[in-house]
């Protein structure tokens, strides 16, 4: 029987680093990385999603996830690094919309992952594409994101600084899982 990988999952608001950190610790221990499902619908509808589309966004996140978790355990891969997690959607939801109808189904999927890394909005913000933030948004995004995860005593790790040394905190927590 394959062994189960370990989910990591990566959040913080829009231009924290979380592609770039996934990519860099999948390529590390040599796992999968699921990319963010938000900015792939961004990218094909040429706009952020409306109201009435978090959900599906949300689904279809949590669907990229277990396609890789699939992968992973048929080739024996130990690490699946999941760049943002369903929680930044009802987050999001939240934020942008005072919708908070998002939060029990994204709490029910964040269990799953055994370890979530927070990036702090530290780091130089860059306009991304189609996606909404802006500088301004990601203090407010990054304490909803810290108080989701304190609410149900999720484990995780603040992942701060830039460049190698954001890398090398991200690389020592996913490290600690091994332990």
């Amino acid at each position: 029987m394959a062994h189960e990988p370990l989910l990591v999952c990566l959040i913080g608001a829009e231009c924290t680093g979380k592609t770039t950190l996934a990519r860099a610790l999948a390529q590390h221990f040599s796992g999968f990385w699921v990319p963010e499902y938000l900015r792939l619908f961004c990218d094909q509808q040429g706009r952020p999603p409306r109201a009435d589309e978090q959900a599906l966004v949300m689904h279809a996140q949590f669907e990229q996830e277990e396609q890789k978790v699939v992968q992973a355990r048929q080739v024996g891969c130990g690490y699946v690094f999941c760049d943002t997690a369903p929680l930044l959607t009802a987050t999001y939801s939240d934020f942008y919309f005072a919708d908070t109808s998002l939060y029990d189904a994204a709490h029910a999927l964040h269990g799953r992952y055994a370890l979530t890394l927070v990036l702090a909005p530290d780091v130089t913000w860059v306009p991304d594409g189609m996606q909404r933030d802006g500088s301004q948004a990601r203090v407010a995004v990054h304490t909803m994101v810290q108080h989701a995860l304190q609410s149900r005593r999720y484990p995780y790790v603040d992942v701060s600084g830039a460049g190698e040394s954001r890398l090398q905190a991200a690389i020592l927590a996913v490290e600690t899982l091994s332990c």
